[in-house]
């Protein structure tokens, strides 16, 4: 089966068709580390890895590359802050530590590699060089800027028209530029405080002077400019021409309009043959962003509400539909993953209790099995859509509910085959962490829950429901789901 994807240079529905046919070079734009990463940044991430992850399923031998932007004003603006640091380097490296502990946390798997800017300062200068001795750039007072209307492709990936394009970059720039649509490649001296200060918490002094690394250059001494950086590093660790670019819906332009003019102006080949943007995370109607300060920070969800049920609402909703942030959203998440989980813990237990046998056969639990294999294939060949794919696993789990329900002998070669798709397509593709607890430590570790309950259930006879809800609340932050049913409490690890 075909897989199509959303190629937003060709603005069209494409059959994926990679440069090499065994090989396939992916760059994800990543974060620029001036603060904790919110749930806008884990949806661009967890889409990108379930792109990378299905690439792999189907069989290419996947080279992803994501970037950490660690050279920028917004975190020359938080230097001296609490205890971030008292340097641009050490502030980076504060917010890079916190963003890969909420990778790992989201079981993202790792990409080949994560640069930095301040490390491929070198490979950003000969960049810049190049494009100077090609005639695309310019350069004006010690900083280097691109001049937009040497490139006659300028505008194809975003739609825009070089007259129509408003002035790229700040204030201090606009008098050094040819044309106001002109960007920076290199930009003379440290950070401007007037820009800096632009993000810099009122609680703290202003900068007076500049501030941030600088390094030497051709050009005197300075710092690379913002765009020219995405170009350098998938350069560097991927090709000239690689297969797909990945990056948020904001970044079309002007980042992502630059990166193309550059990195093709430079090698005189297209740069990414299909430009996938996952759209944004809103809530209120907003983007969330910490700039607008309405923003659910990674580490807060996860903390909250589990690593599983993140997953869950990432993947929910396609990567080109937008997505709302809300406590609805969330919950309805929660439930999935819930109904997930649940069904291949039952589908774990039926295959290894006595009432597994190896001649009993149920038609209905195997083609459900195969119908949801079917709807996640051509679910993810239908433009990486995750909903859809998520709907399949669903319709499974419904199937394992029924028939566990039902049964008094069980198909083990249905279970096992059950279990299998959740593990390969929830597990490998979509990333969910099936958990079962078994061996000597479960055995105590329910003792104990039993135990626990026991006392929970003497509270309530006695008449003291807060302290049964305390222990029914304790439980559950320890992992462990109680049930009240009619015969009694029971409970799920």
């Amino acid at each position: 089966m075909t897989l199509y994807v959303s190629n937003t240079r060709s603005g069209e529905r494409e059959a994926f068709e990679p440069i090499d046919p065994e090989e396939v070079l992916v760059y994800t734009c990543g974060l620029t580390v001036s603060d904790d990463s919110h749930l806008g940044h884990a949806r661009l991430w967890v889409q990108s890895d379930v792109m990378a992850r299905w690439l792999s399923h189907v069989g290419y031998d996947v080279r992803h590359v994501q970037n950490f932007t660690d050279v920028n004003e917004k975190i020359v603006a938080r230097v001296g802050e609490d205890d971030l640091g008292d340097t641009e380097a050490e502030v980076a490296r504060h917010y890079i530590d916190s963003v890969i502990e909420d990778m790992r946390d989201l079981n993202l798997e790792r990409a080949e590699v994560y640069p930095r800017v301040s490390e491929h300062v070198p490979e950003i200068i000969d960049l810049v060089e190049t494009l100077l001795e090609k005639g695309y750039a310019y350069e004006s007072n010690g900083s280097v800027y691109f001049d937009v209307t040497a490139f006659e492709d300028y505008g194809k990936l975003s739609g825009q028209r070089v007259e129509e394009v408003e002035a790229q970059g700040p204030e201090s720039e606009r008098s050094e530029k040819r044309h106001p649509a002109d960007f920076a490649l290199w930009k003379a001296g440290a950070v401007d405080p007037a820009d800096a200060n632009e993000h810099r918490s009122d609680d703290l002094p202003p900068l007076e002077e500049p501030a941030g690394q600088t390094w030497e250059s051709p050009w005197g001494e300075g710092r690379p400019g913002w765009h020219i950086e995405c170009s350098a590093m998938s350069t560097t660790h991927l090709d000239d021409h690689i297969d797909v670019h990945v990056g948020g819906q904001d970044l079309v332009f002007p980042h992502h309009e630059n990166e193309v003019a550059q990195s093709e102006a430079a090698a005189g080949e297209p740069f990414a043959k299909y430009w996938l943007h996952v759209r944004l995370l809103e809530t209120e109607g907003e983007k969330m962003s910490s700039s607008l300060g309405n923003f659910f920070t990674t580490k807060n969800a996860i903390e909250e509400f589990g690593p599983n049920v993140v997953r869950m609402f990432l993947v929910s909703t396609s990567y080109t539909q937008r997505q709302t942030y809300s406590e609805e959203t969330i919950q309805e998440a929660q439930q999935r993953w819930e109904r997930l989980e649940r069904a291949y813990e039952r589908a774990t237990d039926a295959a290894d209790s006595p009432d597994a046998y190896a001649k009993v056969e149920d038609e209905a639990l195997r083609a459900a099995v195969a119908d949801a294999r079917e709807d996640f294939e051509a679910a993810m060949n239908d433009d990486f859509n995750t909903r859809a794919a998520v709907s399949a696993l669903l319709e499974l789990a419904s199937a394992v509910h029924r028939y566990v329900d039902e049964a008094d002998r069980y198909d083990y070669r249905a279970l096992v085959d059950a279990i299998e798709t959740f593990e390969e397509l929830g597990g490998d593709v979509l990333g969910f962490q099936f958990e079962t607890v078994d061996g000597g430590d479960a055995g105590i570790a329910g003792d104990l829950v039993e135990l626990v309950l026991d006392i929970r259930e003497e509270a309530r006879a006695d008449g003291d429901y807060e302290r049964a809800d305390e222990l029914r609340d304790r439980l559950e932050s320890l992992g462990v789901t109680v049930e009240d049913t009619d015969d009694g409490a029971t409970y799920r690890l």
